[in-house]
């Protein structure tokens, strides 16, 4: 250790830390942590207030999808290159609670509740941005609302969320030969948990059983190539009403809600580590909300600021 003893007169704070973090082994993110990890900067509006929404990236743009009353129908796209909003088609029936994914250069909306009938519903639409225009595909096996949805080797994964009761259901859905088959279950049966992708395998992270006062914190992996679940360190917060992104190769976890408040944590998952860490927090707390990954930003959109029917039209990047 003789070669740090010279450090100090050499090199400024900031970059010694970095350094000797690195010497030690626990790498930058736990100097991030340590510093707050990250900032934040409000983007544009959306055009429609709202929340318990779907959110997904398709060629470059961020859709935001569906939400409570006539917000049911709204499909909005953002352009973080002109920081603007755009409305696109509507979707063919109003939702709330819908999941939603990118999948070749299509956005795919699976579940949800019936705005009008307040039913889940099994519904899978996909929305082509190039002729503006939706198709109604193969339901899913399962009808639910409050779900997670990502895309994962060319398929359309659907997990968790509500019916009559909680669900441990994983469906994947084939564009190519429009249909689904159903996966081996998670071990933990929830809604309104937080879904994302990092390292070829899906994290179900977060949610809740019945109601929001119970509040999980369970973390499993899947594995596609096995078709088995892993139980992971788990979230350090335990909250529903999230949303999920992957930066860097972390699983970020925003928001939330309990009967008392809003969250702002924002936490992140390390697969390789199997550790978390917290970082710079929301500008506003907020569920129902959604996350996604573009560039080098993750863009937090939409989502409740009060516990309950409540709804917004924030648009807060995060970058690290």
């Amino acid at each position: 250790m003789a070669g740090f003893q010279t450090l100090p007169r050499l090199l400024p704070p900031g970059l010694l830390a970095i350094l000797l973090a690195l010497a030690c082994g626990s790498g930058v993110s736990r100097s991030l942590a340590q510093a707050g990890g990250g900032t934040w900067t409000s983007q544009a509006p959306l055009p429609t207030p709202r929340s318990e929404v779907g959110a997904a990236e398709v060629n470059g743009l961020v859709y935001v999808v569906g939400g409570f009353d006539a917000a049911g129908y709204a499909n909005e796209a953002y352009d973080p290159a002109t920081d603007s909003w755009s409305a696109r088609a509507p979707l063919p029936r109003p939702l709330n609670h819908p999941a939603t994914a990118g999948l070749n250069s299509k956005l795919y909306v699976v579940g949800g509740y019936d705005n009008q009938s307040g039913r889940p519903v099994a519904s899978l639409y996909e929305y082509d941005p190039a002729s503006d225009s939706w198709a109604e595909r193969a339901p899913m096996p399962t009808a639910r609302g409050a779900l997670g949805a990502v895309a994962l080797g060319g398929l359309l994964y659907a997990v968790g969320g509500v019916a009559a009761g909680d669900l441990t259901a994983n469906e994947a859905y084939d564009p190519a030969s429009d249909s689904w088959r159903q996966l081996a279950p998670m071990s933990v049966a929830r809604d309104h948990l937080a879904v994302a992708v990092a390292n070829e395998k899906l994290y179900a992270v977060g949610g809740r059983r019945g109601s929001f006062a119970v509040k999980l914190d369970a973390n499993e992996e899947y594995d596609p190539a096995t078709n088995t679940w892993t139980l992971r360190a788990p979230l350090l917060t335990p909250r529903s009403g999230i949303a999920g992104a992957t930066l860097a190769g972390r699983v970020h976890v925003f928001g939330g809600e309990d009967p008392q408040r809003t969250f702002v944590e924002n936490e992140a998952y390390d697969p390789f580590s199997d550790s978390w860490v917290s970082l710079a927090p929301l500008l506003s707390g907020r569920h129902g909300l959604g996350a996604v990954t573009l560039g080098e930003a993750i863009y937090v959109v939409a989502g409740g600021d009060t516990p309950g029917g409540s709804a917004t039209a924030l648009n807060e990047a995060f970058r690290i």
